[in-house]
């Protein structure tokens, strides 16, 4: 092989791997406006989470607020509705899983696994009854919890189901406090 020889086949090379590059860089910049244009808008990632201010709830009353398009309870509960609520045997439950973002699937509902992590006191969930999509009614039903009018569904304290056609518990969102009166949803 002559010089000649070995320096054509280095340039060879050098334009097929030139060739190679920019074909990858042609194809990642045709691309890249197709997948960016799947992310989420900066509006909707706005409302993917949001802060609540629960300083003003006082023991044994509970604050509505929207997040994504629903209603969402956080309630502050009383000593009283959170000894019954862990007084409750989980086989009477219609739905014994704990319906919780925070957990994996399949975990009990107890009332700690619904409560607010390391503060019993707080409960956040889901305001739509699993039936058909009602909002049930606070501190209404034959369990001290929640109420739906529409089709007779009562849950207890702890937002689980006790008794009517709804086929599962409310379920509990991810849910964090960030300071002492602050609450973030998402």
């Amino acid at each position: 092989m002559s010089h000649a020889d070995h320096h054509e086949g280095t340039r060879r090379d050098f334009l097929y791997y030139a060739t190679a590059g920019a074909g990858v860089v042609a194809t990642g910049a045709a691309v890249w406006p197709l997948v960016n244009q799947m992310n989420p808008s900066a509006d909707v990632q706005a409302l993917s989470s949001i802060r609540v201010d629960v300083g003003g709830v006082e023991s044994g009353t509970q604050l509505t607020v929207q997040w994504l398009g629903k209603p969402v309870f956080i309630r502050r509960r009383t000593p009283e509705d959170i000894e019954s609520a862990r007084e409750v045997d989980l086989s009477d439950l219609p739905d014994g899983n704990a319906r919780n973002a925070n957990l994996d699937a399949g975990a009990e509902a107890t009332d700690d696994n619904r409560a607010m992590p390391g503060n019993e006191e707080w409960l956040v969930m889901m305001g739509v009854c699993t039936h058909l999509g009602c909002v049930p009614l606070a501190n209404a039903g034959d369990y001290h919890g929640w109420f739906c009018p529409c089709h007779g569904s009562h849950y207890d304290a702890a937002g689980r189901i006790r008794r009517g056609p709804a086929p599962e518990n409310l379920p509990v969102p991810v849910a964090a406090f960030e300071d002492e009166t602050t609450i973030k949803l998402g």
